[in-house]
């Protein structure tokens, strides 16, 4: 079937749904194309999803840590990975209807399920549906990277997105990669119960972050019992008799079930791009300018796929940006965002700005503060003092250049320094402010109140 539409949205991840919505109330007559479940990584087996898994494994934590509080539980504490399952599943689908009533009962929006490729700069493929639009807004969204590694792709293997699929609880769950998603799959389930091994290819774990913040995490990890392989070179994966068995350069190391995490790739090697004439980059993502507009006149790529951002934070804020130029007047640009996210192991990592590393790169004269978690009052009384506050500041300018709180509420309390950064406030402001007792939020003051030079 043959059909003109004003605008098309391929994907309903984060950006989609959003964009379609706001096209369809501004009288556009909308097509939103997903080939799988609505709301994308995020909704599916992203944020969502693993958070909620987190919340079951920090339970089971709680649960077995009562007694350093004077509370006895008696007998011994079980998680069934069944009743796990199914609670995730339960908040997933409530976000999944919540969108499917929204989007279907939104006036002028259809939505279509299937594959979409673009066959012309105006036109995509779905099945048996020829679709033409004068404007189509890219959101596909990107996938685990498999490696090409000997033995990988033979056997059964776990990402990010079959795990969603395990209830049962795996008796030594062997982890390739030592980045965001590796780590918090092995925190959740050494908490489950399982024994966890991360294999890193790198000296570090998170080798984005600075050394500090790294070392603290793994000192966290190896605690509660993971083991952490380091600068390890993968020669092969094998299986034999329902195991498996990464060789490294110098070990073997056998376990009962592999999850491969080792990065990321984008959903457009089957979107037909260079049909429409969209350029990709060397790694497979839409190129696109500060307006998210793509080489081509009438296309935008938003979300994970144009690799201007990894998270569900950032690809709904390019939403944002696209509705503000084409809808609302309102001249908004991507060199605005400053980048900040988090790292869900517990306690959790809150990232805004700079780190170490690109401060002393940007030529600035840069002060930094630290204050350590066991100085947090509310740290100390619920007995999780792990971590620091680190704070990084332009010297001349006073205005914050980044910041990494490693701690109990850290990926909160960063955002009282990510909103003085996007005010473009001097250090001060925070500095001379007065913050409630007892809490997190209340040791950047101080925090700031001891700025030194970086060496």
């Amino acid at each position: 079937m043959n059909r003109n539409v004003d605008a098309v949205v391929i994907g309903a991840g984060q950006s989609g749904p959003s964009l379609a919505a706001r096209l369809a109330e501004a009288g556009n007559k909308v097509v939103l194309v997903e080939r799988r479940g609505l709301g994308g990584t995020c909704v599916n087996d992203g944020c969502i999803p693993t958070k909620t898994l987190i919340a079951s494994a920090r339970a089971a934590w709680v649960a077995r840590n009562t007694a350093r509080f004077g509370v006895d539980i008696g007998g011994d504490v079980t998680v069934d990975m069944k009743r796990v399952k199914a609670r995730k599943d339960a908040v997933v689908q409530e976000s999944r209807d919540g969108l499917q009533s929204w989007l279907g009962n939104t006036k002028g929006l259809e939505i279509v399920h299937g594959q979409a490729r673009f066959e012309s700069p105006r036109t995509i493929r779905v099945g048996d549906d020829v679709i033409q639009a004068e404007r189509f807004f890219v959101n596909v969204g990107g996938r685990a990277f498999v490696p090409d590694i000997p033995g990988v792709k033979d056997g059964p293997y776990l990402t990010n997105s079959s795990m969603m699929d395990v209830d049962t609880l795996p008796e030594h769950l062997v982890i390739l990669g030592g980045s965001y998603v590796g780590l918090e799959f092995a925190h959740m389930y050494r908490r489950f119960g399982s024994r966890v091994t991360v294999i890193e290819r790198g000296p570090h774990i998170i080798s984005r972050e600075d050394t500090d913040v790294s070392e603290a995490i793994r000192e966290v990890l190896e605690l509660e019992g993971i083991d952490i392989v380091l600068n390890a070179t993968i020669k092969a994966v094998e299986r034999n008799n329902g195991r498996v068995t990464v060789v490294t350069a110098d070990r073997r190391i056998e376990g009962s079930d592999l999850l491969v995490a080792v990065g990321r790739v984008p959903n457009t090697s089957d979107l037909g791009a260079e049909k429409a004439g969209i350029e990709l980059d060397k790694r497979g993502y839409i190129r696109v300018d500060d307006e998210l507009k793509t080489t081509v006149p009438g296309i935008w790529a938003v979300g994970d796929c144009n690799g201007r951002g990894a998270f569900t934070h950032t690809s709904w804020n390019d939403y944002e940006i696209v509705a503000a130029n084409l809808l609302d007047g309102d001249k908004r640009r991507l060199s605005d965002r400053i980048p900040i996210y988090g790292l869900f192991v517990d306690p959790p990592l809150g990232r805004v700005g700079m780190n170490e590393a690109e401060a002393r790169a940007s030529g600035k004269r840069v002060l930094v503060g630290k204050r350590m978690m066991t100085r947090v009052g509310r740290a100390r009384e619920r007995s999780e003092t792990h971590g620091f506050i680190k704070v990084l500041v332009d010297a001349d300018t006073k205005l914050i250049l980044g910041a990494a709180i490693f701690g109990i509420e850290g990926d909160e309390v960063v955002h009282s320094i990510a909103d003085v950064m996007y005010a473009r406030a001097p250090y001060t402001v925070i500095s001379r402010a007065v913050h409630t007792h007892p809490t997190v939020s209340e040791l950047v003051p101080t925090t700031l109140q001891s700025l030194s030079p970086l060496t």
